[in-house]
């Protein structure tokens, strides 16, 4: 059984073993108790990444940051920071790359030959309003530029940061080119401290959705992931809860654990909460196969078995009951002042 993390803030218990390395170092529990966070700047040669899987709905993604804060053991993106010769664990938290450069590619890609405008979904991976973000502001220099050139932008986010930026998202609401997607998985704040370490607190994320929506601001809630036996038992309470506060709508996801997300998580239950932990991981298994993942396109959402179906129930009956009649607008493309116009201003 894993010892209970003591380090404020921190979701991983360890790192995991590299999927692409040969050799590793794993250093001893207290190094991780006085590491501080790192920032790296790195630099990439573009901003916007296209969305090829065909179970999503966005079509292009942004991501200001490479690995988050928040500290959620479960994230899916955790094995993208293998790729940069980190772990999925520890490190997945304390060492952030920043792409300041951000606002300038996405300029240049706006103004690429023969473009045509699609909704840019900020956070398709990692947070764009994690908690350095307050610092450095690249969302901000980001959002201004897509105000700039009147381009349709949605946002994904677990941090009610995002009001600080209130005052873009009513420029853009004026053309219907915003939309916000709040994370809420649960509003059982002892709940939201172990899960989302880093995240803000359920009263600021509920006061979050009520600004946004009193100011015009179109909201989508997630519930994400469901978790059975933690948070499975909570879709009636959330949804009616965030539509009270003027949620336009709100979806579930139920909880999948690929590649080295599942060592993280499974350590992170043993450590959390080891008198369910077993009976948190058989409950995964019975929607997923028997296993505690699942990759395959479509399928990923959907699950198996008897325990999957109850949940999807739930939700589907809560989603009658308080969002009935209520949806969120598609977002607007035809003010996008791109190429062309950018053209015409040389003559």
């Amino acid at each position: 059984m894993d010892k209970k993390p003591n380090i404020k803030g921190q979701g991983a218990v360890q790192n995991v073993i590299n999927r692409f390395d040969r050799y590793t170092f794993e250093p001893e529990d207290e190094d991780f108790e006085t590491v501080k966070t790192a920032f790296t700047e790195v630099f990439p040669k573009s901003i916007v990444n296209p969305v090829k899987s065909p179970d999503l709905s966005m079509e292009y993604s942004l991501n200001p940051y490479q690995g988050c804060e928040h500290g959620c053991s479960y994230c899916f993106a955790r094995p993208t920071h293998e790729y940069w010769g980190f772990s999925a664990g520890i490190d997945f938290e304390r060492k952030i790359m920043v792409k300041n450069n951000a606002p300038e590619l996405l300029e240049k890609f706006f103004k690429k030959r023969g473009y045509a405008p699609k909704t840019i979904v900020m956070s398709g991976n990692t947070d764009c309003y994690q908690p350095i973000e307050r610092k450095l502001e690249i969302t901000r220099k980001l959002l201004q530029k897509f105000l700039e050139y009147r381009h349709p932008v949605s946002i994904i986010t677990k941090n009610a940061l995002v009001l600080r930026d209130l005052d873009i998202f009513i420029h853009l609401r004026e053309m219907n080119l915003i939309s916000v997607n709040l994370s809420i998985p649960t509003i059982n704040e002892d709940l939201r401290k172990v899960m989302e370490p880093r995240t803000s607190t359920v009263k600021n994320k509920l006061k979050a959705v009520e600004i946004l929506s009193e100011n015009g601001i179109p909201v989508n809630v997630m519930v994400a992931p469901v978790i059975p036996a933690l948070n499975s038992d909570e879709g009636l309470k959330i949804y009616k809860t965030v539509s009270e506060a003027g949620a336009l709508s709100a979806h579930h996801v139920l909880i999948r654990l690929n590649d080295t997300v599942e060592p993280v998580f499974v350590h992170w239950l043993n450590a959390n909460f080891p008198d369910r932990s077993q009976k948190v991981l058989n409950l995964i298994q019975s929607m997923r196969g028997g296993k505690l993942g699942e990759k395959r396109y479509f399928e990923r959402y959907k699950g198996e078995g008897n325990i999957a179906e109850m949940i999807h129930n739930s939700y589907q009956l809560a989603k009658r009951k308080y969002f009935e009649g209520k949806h969120i607008p598609p977002l607007s493309t035809e003010h996008f002042s791109g190429t062309k116009e950018q053209q015409l201003r040389l003559f």
